[in-house]
């Protein structure tokens, strides 16, 4: 009877044996955030090993990433919704960072023409102040810096808003009740910074070159007439469709990046932090490289 209850002669509960498996000293166990789970060694193998398992980590990401994108560019389910949702955005993305955008812009055209002033006063013509405000302003800080700012604001606000609805478990309702989540919560974000990134860019340009007149003329640097001819001079139009195809990219990755990391969040609100800071990182990263990549194909 004892026996068949479970309990030794002794009166006690019989103990399942257990399996202990021994790990050499040299052998540590890593075990990544994103669920990959490898044996790091101390030796060359082990490293060459846990390289190549990272590695794989790295391709699965941009898979998945790709399949994401794949999803969010959908044909949306009812198009009332989906233009609501996307005039939410318009304001979201754009009208509340115009601010930023107006206030970045005014300092920095500012300070582009003091600086140049400052190296170039004396020895070269007084235009060369407008040119290289005119040229800093269009070819990189307003489609480079703007972009990498507002990934900061943007960006993590979208990981932070899908990640919280992914561990809240909204995501799963939408899916319950028969709405794509991935299309209806991504594709209006996309389209609305779409459309509104350039004309944010533009304004920066427009405010930065103004603010450069504007501190000229106020701290005697050069003329209106010299600032005026320096912007007007060797102007291509072409250098505004660059600045601007740039601004369509980064806002793409911007968008793509922070929803992606906001909708496969797990855990509570420190992994959703945590997704809104990966979003940031690799966005910027992602600009950067991209930034390289394009001013290499269209102006060499």
């Amino acid at each position: 009877m004892g026996e068949a209850s479970g309990f030794a002669s002794q009166g006690g509960p019989r103990r399942t044996p257990r399996l202990t498996l021994s790990i050499p000293q040299e052998v540590r166990l890593a075990i990544h955030s994103d669920g990959w789970v490898c044996f790091l060694c101390l030796s060359s193998t082990g490293r060459s090993v846990c390289t190549f398992v990272e590695g794989m980590g790295l391709l699965f990401h941009i898979g998945r990433y790709f399949a994401f994108m794949a999803s969010a560019l959908r044909r949306p389910q009812k198009g009332r919704v989906f233009f609501q949702a996307m005039m939410v955005e318009l304001e979201a993305i754009g009208v509340q960072s115009l601010g930023i955008v107006a206030l970045l812009s005014l300092f920095m055209g500012a300070v582009i023409a003091i600086q140049t002033a400052h190296q170039v006063g004396g020895w070269v013509p007084a235009y060369t102040i407008g040119f290289t405000v005119r040229q800093t302003m269009i070819l990189e800080f307003a489609p480079t810096i703007i972009p990498v700012i507002l990934s900061g604001k943007v960006g993590s606000n979208i990981a932070s808003q899908i990640g919280t609805m992914q561990v809240t478990e909204q995501i799963d309702a939408l899916e319950v009740m028969g709405v794509r989540s991935i299309s209806h919560l991504v594709l209006p974000k996309l389209v609305a910074a779409l459309l509104i990134f350039p004309f944010l860019v533009v304004i920066a340009m427009v405010l930065g070159m103004g603010a450069g007149a504007w501190i000229c003329n106020a701290a005697d640097l050069s003329s209106f007439a010299d600032y005026e001819y320096g912007i007007q001079m060797d102007f291509r139009a072409f250098d505004v469709a660059y600045a601007l195809i740039k601004t369509c990219i980064f806002s793409l990755i911007i968008t793509s990046v922070s929803a992606y990391h906001g909708y496969y969040t797990n855990g509570g609100a420190r992994e959703v932090g945590r997704s809104s800071t990966k979003a940031v990182v690799y966005s910027v990263v992602i600009i950067m490289i991209a930034n390289l990549v394009i001013t290499q194909l269209l102006l060499t």
